[in-house]
């Protein structure tokens, strides 16, 4: 592998992708933890378990999953930093649109 300085940025060294990964085994699946309002179980679900509404107000923003105990289906608000946790996580997102 051949290194060569990053312009711009003193010492720091160039890599390939293939070495930055080279000593990863493998990569964990993300999860969320949750809890269900109906049951008041408590559980970890991974991304594709959830789904995310983003609205144009706080009001219309949501993520929603069924609660693995009870089957309850359970709706929760979502603010600005749960938007950006469970984007970041994978979780798949529906923009709600209204029209005039």
């Amino acid at each position: 592998m051949s290194e060569s300085s990053v312009p711009g940025v003193p010492g720091a060294q160039e890599m390939s992708v293939a070495a930055a990964f080279a000593g990863m085994r493998s990569v964990s699946p993300v999860t969320f933890r949750a809890g269900c309002p109906d049951c008041r179980g408590s559980f970890e679900l991974a991304a594709a378990a959830l789904r995310l509404a983003i609205g144009a107000s706080s009001r219309t923003t949501f993520y929603s999953f069924t609660c693995p105990d009870c089957g309850a289906s359970v709706r929760k608000p979502a603010g600005e930093r749960i938007v950006q946790l469970l984007t970041g996580g994978g979780v798949r997102t529906l923009r709600l649109h209204s029209t005039l």
